[in-house]
Order: C-alpha cells, then structure tokens, then sequence
C-alpha cells in the first residue's frame, strides 16, 4: 500500500473526492453540498492505494485546537482489509503534525471502536450531524 498527501486540488485530491462521494453520498445518503462543503482547498488529503488503486482517504487541517480528522472513508469492496487503519497511523506518525496537541475527530457512532484502537477517547455527548450519530474523539500526543 502507498499513501499520498496533497494539500492542492490535484489529482491526488480527486481521487479522495471519488471515494468520498461513492461512501458518503452514494452509500450513505448524505447531500452531496454538505460533504463537499468548500472548504478542502484548506485541508490535506491523504489517499492510501493499492495496486496503483485508490482505496482509503482522510482530509486533514490544522487548527488552534490540534490536527482535525475528517472525511475518513474506505471504498466498499476495500473495507476490513486494514487500509483505514493504516492510513490513520500514517496520519498520526506524520511529521507534519508533531507540534501539535491533540488529534481530534467526529465519529460517526458505528465507527467508535475502530478509533479506540488506535488510541482515541471519546468525550462530550454524541450529537447528530447530516442525519448520523456522532461522538467527538480525541487523541492526546505524547511530546
């Protein structure tokens, strides 16, 4: 598997964007303007492949409050094969990001336990967002 990250709107990008589209609008139903809510020009994309095949993505931007996680998805004849996980420790292990606090994310609820395994703690009350459960999680980097 190889992992790419841009912070352009390349091809690297569409690759995610296709991905997004086909989990969070296709299969989910979410309204195609809320997931594309204009602002990935200030994000990175990291895309994981394989054989040269987009599989995994996650979007990125770093804020006051730490490095916010969004938009993780996994093509759906992709799934339980890792890719997701390790597109995340690649995130977490970048160096792009070791000053800052914190990861955090929403999680949609069905999703809890697969950020528990990479260390992330639930807090505050779950909340609804575009029509799923949410949780926030976070994970504390170790300095």
């Amino acid at each position: 598997m190889e992992i790419k990250v841009t912070d352009q709107l390349d091809d690297i990008y569409q690759d995610a964007r296709a991905i997004r589209r086909h989990v969070f609008v296709e299969e989910q139903g979410i309204n195609e303007a809320d997931e594309f809510d204009g602002t990935d020009s200030d994000a990175f994309h990291f895309v994981a492949y394989e054989d040269s095949e987009p599989v995994a993505t996650a979007r990125t931007t770093v804020t006051e409050d730490g490095v916010h996680i969004q938009r993780v998805a996994t093509e759906k004849a992709a799934r339980h094969q890792g890719y997701a996980k390790q597109l995340m420790e690649a995130i977490l292990d970048s160096t792009m990001f070791q000053d800052a606090p914190r990861f955090y994310l929403g999680a949609q609820a069905t999703a809890i336990g697969f950020y528990e395994t990479l260390g992330f703690k639930q807090y505050g009350d779950p909340f609804m967002e575009v029509g799923i459960k949410h949780v926030n999680m976070e994970k504390l980097i170790n300095k």
